[in-house]
C-alpha cells in the first residue's frame, strides 16, 4: 500500500496535536505533568516545519483545521466542586418545575447579579484591514459599575434587569418585594445561587413574609442557572467596545437592550436555554479523578 500523501500526514498530526490538548485542558491537572501549547496559528504552522521540515502559511493550516472539523472557540471553566449527586437531584426536580408552570401551578423565576462596569469591554469585531481596532476609554476606576439584577420569568419568556447601587442583603429584599408586588397572586418559585447576603437572615424572614419558595442549584453549578447567558448577552451587546460617561448612561443601554430582548419571547426562551438534563460525558470529565 502506497504511503498517505505528505499533507495527509501532517493533517493528521495537526488533529492528534489540537486534541491531545483539548483533552488535556478539559482533564484534572496532574502535578509535574508538561502542559500542552495553546495551538495558535503561528503554533501550529512551527510545529509543522520542526517536525516535517515544511512551510505552510497560516491560511494553510486554518483550512486543513477547517478539514478536520475544528474550530477556534473560547474556552469554559468546567468546574468540579459541585456535588454529582446534588446536580443530579437539582436537574430531576427542575423538569417537575417546568411541567407546573406550563400547567399554572406556580410562577417560576430564575434571580441572579451582576456587577456591569462603565468602562469598556473588549471583544471579537471586525476592523479595517492594516488599522488597529481601537477603543476609547475613559480608564474609569472599578467603583464606576452599577450592580444589576436580573429575573427570567419562565412561562413569559421575559427579563426583567433592575438597577442598583451594589449587591446586598438590602436590595435583595427590594428585588424580590418588587417581584412579589408584580406576582402578587400564586406560588412564587425563585430560583437563586448562595451569594452571601442570599443566605443572610434578615434576607430568609423577607421571603417568608413574602411567602416566596426558594430553589437554589448546586454550588459551583452556574450552568444550571438559566438567567446566566443574559449577562453575557448584555455585555456584548452594551460594553463591547463603547465606554460609558455616567452611570445614568449605563442603566439607560441597559433599560433598552431588556426591551429589545422582551421583543422576541421565542428568542429570550432559546437563549435563555433551562438545562433539564445532564451530558454523560461531560458530567464524567467533571468529575473525573
Amino acid at each position: 500500500m502506497a504511503a498517505p500523501p505528505p499533507f495527509v500526514r501532517i493533517a493528521a498530526a495537526l488533529g492528534e496535536q489540537v486534541r491531545a490538548a483539548e483533552c488535556q485542558a478539559a482533564s484534572p491537572p496532574v502535578a509535574g505533568a508538561e502542559v500542552k501549547p495553546r495551538w495558535t496559528l503561528r503554533r501550529l504552522a512551527g510545529f509543522v516545519q520542526a517536525q516535517f521540515d515544511r512551510r505552510c502559511c497560516r491560511e494553510t493550516i486554518r483550512r486543513a483545521r477547517q478539514r478536520l472539523k475544528l474550530s477556534w472557540k473560547k474556552a469554559r471553566k468546567l468546574l468540579g466542586c459541585a456535588d454529582p449527586d446534588q446536580r443530579e437531584a437539582f436537574v430531576a426536580e427542575i423538569g417537575s418545575l417546568l411541567n407546573g408552570v406550563r400547567d399554572e401551578h406556580h410562577h417560576l423565576v430564575s434571580l441572579d447579579e451582576a456587577y456591569i462596569h462603565q468602562n469598556v469591554d473588549l471583544g471579537y469585531g471586525w476592523g479595517e484591514c492594516g488599522k488597529r481596532f481601537q477603543v476609547a476609554s475613559s480608564s474609569l476606576g472599578l467603583k464606576a459599575k452599577v450592580s444589576f439584577h436580573g429575573l427570567y420569568l419562565y412561562i413569559e419568556g421575559q427579563v426583567w434587569i433592575w438597577p442598583y447601587e451594589r449587591a446586598n442583603g438590602g436590595n435583595t429584599i427590594d428585588v424580590l418585594r418588587r417581584l412579589r408586588a408584580e406576582i402578587p397572586a400564586g406560588e412564587l418559585i425563585v430560583l437563586w445561587d448562595g451569594a452571601p447576603y442570599h443566605r443572610a437572615k434578615t434576607v430568609w424572614s423577607a421571603v417568608a413574609g413574602l411567602d416566596i419558595h426558594l430553589q437554589p442549584p448546586p454550588g459551583d453549578s452556574p450552568d444550571l442557572m438559566a438567567v446566566e447567558p443574559l449577562w453575557r448577552g448584555l455585555r456584548e451587546d452594551v460594553t463591547y467596545h463603547h465606554c460609558h460617561a455616567t452611570a445614568e448612561d449605563l442603566i439607560c443601554r441597559v433599560a433598552a437592550f431588556e426591551a429589545d430582548v422582551n421583543a422576541d419571547p421565542c428568542a429570550v426562551a432559546d437563549r435563555l436555554w433551562v438545562k433539564d438534563h445532564l451530558d454523560p460525558q461531560e458530567e464524567k470529565l467533571r468529575f473525573s479523578k
